[in-house]
């Protein structure tokens, strides 16, 4: 059983406090899941604590905060955690409250879910905003919205000056859109969580974030959900498969030690005993230069999509969404 030592972590810039650094467990367990489910939720994050997971993450979305805050508070009461300062903990705030006046709000009822005083990370989960009153999810063509990011990010950096967040950053951006928010934030990104995996490298992103100082986070480090019988760009690769048969591995633990040694951290979502503990199982090995290689050469296919998700009703199809060209953007070089 790996001991709480054994996931390495690196650390974020926190520029609201002098230069503060804040420690990130390069993985996390992921806990979205559709449907949602709290009864299995709650048991395989005790289980993954008690393996040596220390950092969680979730969001207002996935409904899974309160099982999350649960866990948490069991774990500390049973001494399966010493303290709250073992955890990293973070959630995401939803574009039906990316409007200024509604993140803190927002924030404050995730921290009530969580039983927290504090997150470590609070991201903006899309660079999109949707109308308040909107359904959560699927996205509705007719509630989308023109983001003001500027006015959003100024809140975000509220949350952390107020001690809410240790740290706040972005998920699902591009280039694109964080040239732009760089461009007026007092707090820069600490962290870019984005899908990532063999078979979506993002390697002009992640050049980028490098360059600018701005940790990734890899969702869907695996591939992410597939239909039924449809197969997965990552699990099914023939090129993984072959490495992972090689090196005695699971092709999970090529997938998740490829992304490791990209310099990045993850979030894997699995609440199966055994692959909870397969997938930090990735340290002390390592890829060859060739493995490297064949992983390199592997099509590219990005699957999570803003248009992907907005609903397919007949009375919506011929609905022309607000301008979606600088979000769904799928930068190869």
């Amino acid at each position: 059983m790996a001991s709480c030592n054994s996931i390495p972590t690196a650390e974020l810039i926190s520029c609201s406090d002098a230069g503060s650094r804040v420690a990130i467990p390069l993985v996390g367990l992921g806990t979205a899941a559709y449907p949602f489910a709290p009864e299995t939720t709650k048991p395989a994050i005790l289980h993954a604590i008690e393996l040596g997971y220390r950092h969680f993450d979730t969001a207002s979305l996935y409904g899974s905060e309160q099982a999350l805050g649960e866990a948490i508070d069991e774990a500390l009461r049973t001494g399966r955690l010493r303290s709250r300062s073992e955890l990293f903990i973070t959630s995401k705030l939803w574009c039906t409250d990316a409007h200024p006046h509604r993140v803190l709000p927002a924030i404050r009822n995730t921290l009530r879910n969580l039983k927290l005083e504090f997150l470590d990370l609070y991201l903006i989960h899309w660079p999109m905003c949707l109308k308040p009153e909107a359904a959560p999810f699927p996205v509705h063509a007719k509630d989308i919205l023109p983001l003001d990011l500027k006015s959003v990010w100024e809140a975000m950096e509220a949350c952390q000056r107020l001690g809410l967040t240790r740290s706040i950053g972005v998920s699902n951006f591009n280039t694109t859109k964080l040239q732009e928010m760089l461009q007026f934030a007092k707090i820069p990104p600490a962290v870019n969580q984005v899908e990532m995996n063999p078979a979506w490298q993002q390697k002009k992103l992640r050049e980028f974030c490098k360059a600018k100082g701005i940790h990734i986070t890899a969702y869907s480090p695996l591939g992410g959900q597939t239909r039924p019988l449809s197969p997965c760009p990552v699990k099914d690769s023939p090129v993984l498969k072959d490495i992972a048969e090689l090196k005695g591995k699971t092709v999970a633990q090529v997938s998740l030690r490829w992304v490791h040694e990209q310099g990045v951290s993850m979030v894997v979502k699995s609440f199966n005993k055994a692959r909870l503990k397969e997938n930090i199982e990735i340290f002390g090995w390592e890829l060859s230069e060739e493995d490297r290689h064949k992983i390199s050469l592997i099509p590219q296919s990005k699957k999570v999509c803003i248009k992907g998700m907005l609903s397919m009703s007949p009375q919506e199809c011929e609905l022309e969404p607000h301008d979606l060209s600088e979000v769904d953007v799928f930068e190869l070089e």
